[in-house]
């Protein structure tokens, strides 16, 4: 995997360079001017050379006027980006992704097996990275898979509410071979905001960063709930039993 090029990233380098390419650009004005103040008159500077010399300081100069474009640009970016990912909102999204809150007494992580592993242990750990449950798989087939933890530890304690865990699975199919597999987190996306340029989202109890979503489909509201049938059954009903087409004889 290929760690995303945030854009606090890229300002940090881009002010590291800056600073970097200020500093010599300033020593090298400096030497150009001590050079031509002690040069002998007798055998001055060459002209080619002094050419090349300010060619390579205007090369300098349109380095820093570059990084300084680069920097406007970032931070166009970050602005928009917060309203590129405000379109997220309301959408089931899927994200490889393993860290969630515990939450009103349970955690939900989904995973996806690349085979058939009847060997699936999952694993939850705490955020000093102990494994505090482990535990096999409720279901071990190719595909995604949902699992809740309730919170009992493996030493018969309990999770305390607002912490954050992360998911582990080690799959290995009949002959103790591994299993590719990866955490995932689903759910409709409630929210955005901004951390170090970079934009991420809240899906359930995760935060998680845009660049880990893998998957985005539209939330169905098209079907009705049972008891929104129900309600729209008996509103039909109510109406039939006022209408009288004998009054309008």
């Amino acid at each position: 995997m290929v760690d995303a090029v945030t854009a606090g990233a890229a300002q940090s380098r881009i002010n590291s360079s800056s600073t970097m390419l200020s500093s010599n650009f300033e020593t090298f004005l400096a030497l150009l001017t001590a050079q031509l103040r002690n040069q002998d008159p007798l055998s001055p500077v060459d002209s080619n050379e002094f050419t090349a010399q300010l060619t390579q300081m205007a090369g300098v100069e349109q380095q820093l006027l570059t990084n300084d474009l680069l920097t406007s640009l970032l931070a166009a970016q970050t602005g928009g980006g917060l309203a590129g990912a405000s379109n997220y909102i309301g959408k089931e999204a899927t994200a490889v992704w393993a860290a969630t809150r515990f939450e009103d007494g349970q955690a939900t992580w989904s995973y996806e097996l690349a085979a058939n592993a009847p060997n699936t242990d999952l694993q939850v750990l705490d955020s000093a990275g102990n494994v505090v449950w482990q535990g096999r798989a409720p279901d071990t087939t190719e595909g995604v898979h949902d699992f809740t933890w309730d919170g009992t530890t493996t030493a018969g304690g309990r999770a305390q509410d607002g912490s954050v865990y992360t998911l582990q699975v080690v799959a290995k199919n009949t002959s103790g071979q591994s299993i590719d597999s990866q955490v995932l987190t689903r759910g409709r996306v409630s929210g955005v905001k901004m951390y170090d340029g970079q934009p991420y989202l809240t899906i359930g109890n995760s935060i998680l960063p845009l660049s880990s979503v893998i998957a985005l489909s539209e939330r169905s509201n098209d079907t009705p709930t049972e008891a929104e049938g129900s309600g729209l059954l008996s509103n039909i009903t109510s109406l039939a039993s006022t209408f009288n087409p004998l009054k309008l004889l």
